[in-house]
């Protein structure tokens, strides 16, 4: 049988949970801090955050805010967690793609050939990655984001919901990409980029 801890019962991890029954996870629970909850979808929470080394089975941290899941992978991986790869059976995922530990690939979500997904990302619901693209750790691809060929998106950014990312250019670590926004330049200094060419606010 094969179990699975998530941590994070939110909205993300509810998806997280179907991936995971996806991938073959027979027994699936949750580990969350907020006592008004005591079900992740269909499935149980057995405890808070701070008691995963009660657990003897694989873990995932299913949290969107980037700094929190890094915070708490790190913690996993120093307690020597198996920490899997989840990625939804309708993802296109192309030959010589690289995926670290942690990371979520949603449904339809494109990965094209020779791209390397860093770990703990999301590559969210019916996003795109193209040839040669690095998706650093932590990265954030959201809903409908599209990144052409040879794009490098830096740890901890998020490339919101629709954004598109134009080929060859660099995106540094910590950003927000809003939603919506085009990306035509190289994105050199931490912040928030809007609109259509983004600009930083």
């Amino acid at each position: 049988m094969k179990k699975l801890l998530i941590i994070g019962a939110s909205g993300h991890g509810k998806v997280v949970a179907d991936i995971a029954k996806k991938n073959k996870y027979d027994d699936i629970a949750f580990l969350d801090d907020n006592e008004d909850l005591y079900k992740g979808g269909n499935y149980k929470i057995v405890g808070k955050c701070s008691r995963f080394e009660e657990f003897d089975c694989d873990m995932f941290v299913a949290i969107g805010n980037a700094e929190i899941r890094e915070r708490l992978q790190n913690m996993l991986e120093e307690k020597g967690k198996n920490i899997p790869v989840l990625i939804h059976p309708n993802a296109v995922i192309a030959e010589n793609v690289s995926v670290g530990a942690g990371t979520v690939i949603m449904p339809g979500a494109v990965v094209n050939p020779d791209s390397i997904i860093g770990k703990g990302c999301i590559i969210n619901t019916c996003s795109s990655v193209d040839h040669d693209c690095i998706v650093e750790n932590f990265a954030h691809i959201s809903v409908g984001a599209h990144l052409a060929g040879t794009v490098t998106v830096g740890e901890k950014t998020w490339v919101g919901i629709g954004a598109v990312v134009s080929n060859n250019l660099k995106i540094a670590d910590n950003c927000m990409i809003g939603a919506g926004a085009t990306v035509i330049h190289n994105i050199e200094e931490s912040g928030t980029y809007v609109g259509v060419p983004a600009k930083k606010i």
